[in-house]
């Protein structure tokens, strides 16, 4: 058996077969009960490639997660490989380590199987369906600006042992199928006409042709992605969205890093904050009379500016206290007195990631609009003209941010433009 082959015994859940699948494995039976003949299985799995399950006993509930061996959203046509399971297993125990708390914690993997078994949050939602309903979550910003500092900066060589960065380096260099969705259908897809992209409104074939003939956009594109493919930074979750968050009225967690590989710093803070502004821009197709959402429009900015606010006071935090890799090593500065300098190559970086992320921001808003993978918040929308509007908003500003990225004066430009598209003031 190859890596990439289905292997012998592979077996996908069901509803009716989990329990006595699962009733011997020790980690679940000891949250759920013994008797397997009183857990009740359902499937509550939306995403794009994986079967998903609430599993319940009397001792409480887990969440299941079972590869396939194809993309569930196309079908068996597009063959998957098993493997990605270990690949988020991988990323969780990590994630867990650099942000304590912040990912479920794992009870049972099982590589031919493809199977995660992991902690079940509740009362939590998906914030992608929060945003949609207008709702608030207090302190969504501050940690989810933690969280990117510390999964990042700590999976870098600016904290790790060299040794086991490339080790792990190494390990989710095999990620490669996964990767490959990523290479394609963001950073190549929606800039010609491919197979599977489809854009849902007809009011955006001409900014859609626009965009195919504007070589400054795709140079740009093409920039990013080598920046994707050729710097491996750190450990990136590699998909990191509104549909990767979970909430309540007051606690964040995020799940799902199955597209796992090292990359940019700014990657996942980019893809972050583009689904961000596309449901900052999505609002007037869920409000209940026009204008509503006004308010709650620039609550969603004020999460994009804490977000990253957080994210360069975390990281310089860390810089200054955990900066113990192979980079910017402290003999160099610190220890020798010079912490003047120290800090003049943190502001470098920074800089250089907030470039990355505009850039990034850029393409995850253009290829959630033109590509195969969509937003709910846009797709959702009945009416074909509103949805065109909300959506070519969301690609003025992914194409300014994309093209441009190395010339924004700043967090507060972003947000100034972001809402002069929203009034109209651009086309």
């Amino acid at each position: 058996m190859t890596q990439d082959s289905t292997p012998s015994g592979y077996e996908p859940l069901t509803v009716e077969s989990i329990p006595a699948r699962l009733k011997e494995i020790a980690a679940i039976t000891e949250r759920l009960g013994r008797d397997s003949s009183q857990w009740q299985a359902r499937e509550v799995g939306d995403g794009n490639l994986n079967l998903v399950f609430i599993v319940t006993g009397p001792g409480g509930s887990v969440i299941v997660k079972q590869a396939l061996p194809y993309v569930r959203l196309v079908g068996d046509s597009w063959p998957l490989p098993l493997k990605r399971a270990f690949f988020e297993y991988h990323a969780l125990t990590r994630q867990a380590a650099r942000d304590p708390g912040m990912v479920p914690e794992v009870y049972h993997f099982d590589a031919v199987q493809g199977l995660i078994v992991m902690q079940f949050y509740t009362p939590h939602v998906i914030l992608r369906q929060s945003l949609m309903a207008g709702v608030r979550h207090d302190g969504l910003a501050r940690a989810m600006g933690l969280f990117c500092a510390r999964t990042l900066f700590r999976g870098s060589d600016l904290s790790m042992d060299t040794s086991q960065r490339k080790a792990d380096l190494a390990l989710f260099a095999d990620n490669v199928e996964l990767c490959d969705i990523t290479e394609n259908l963001v950073f190549s897809d929606p800039y010609f006409d491919a197979e599977m992209n489809h854009h849902t409104s007809p009011q955006l074939d001409d900014i859609v042709a626009r965009m195919r003939r504007d070589i400054d956009l795709k140079v740009a594109a093409q920039e990013m992605k080598a920046k994707f493919c050729n710097n491996a930074e750190t450990l990136l979750h590699g998909d990191l969205h509104t549909g990767s968050i979970m909430v309540t009225a007051d606690e964040t967690r995020v799940i799902d890093p199955e597209f796992a590989t090292y990359g940019p710093i700014g990657f996942d803070i980019g893809m972050l904050l583009a689904n961000f502004f596309m449901a900052y821009y999505a609002q007037p197709g869920h409000a209940e009379t026009t204008g509503a959402r006004a308010d709650y429009q620039e609550w969603i900015l004020d999460v994009v500016a804490g977000i990253w606010r957080t994210f360069e006071a975390e990281f310089s935090r860390l810089w200054r206290q955990e900066r113990t890799g192979i980079l910017f090593e402290r003999t160099l500065f610190e220890d020798q007195g010079d912490g003047l300098g120290a800090e003049q190559a943190l502001g470098r970086r920074l800089n250089a990631i907030w470039q990355d992320t505009l850039g990034f921001a850029g393409v995850e808003i253009i290829r959630r609009t033109l590509s195969l993978a969509h937003i709910a918040e846009n797709d959702s929308i009945e009416d074909a003209n509103l949805r065109g509007k909300c959506e070519r908003h969301g690609l003025l500003l992914g194409r300014q941010l994309l093209v441009n990225r190395e010339t924004f004066a700043g967090l507060d430009a972003m947000l100034d433009l972001a809402r002069t598209i929203e009034q109209g003031e651009m086309g």
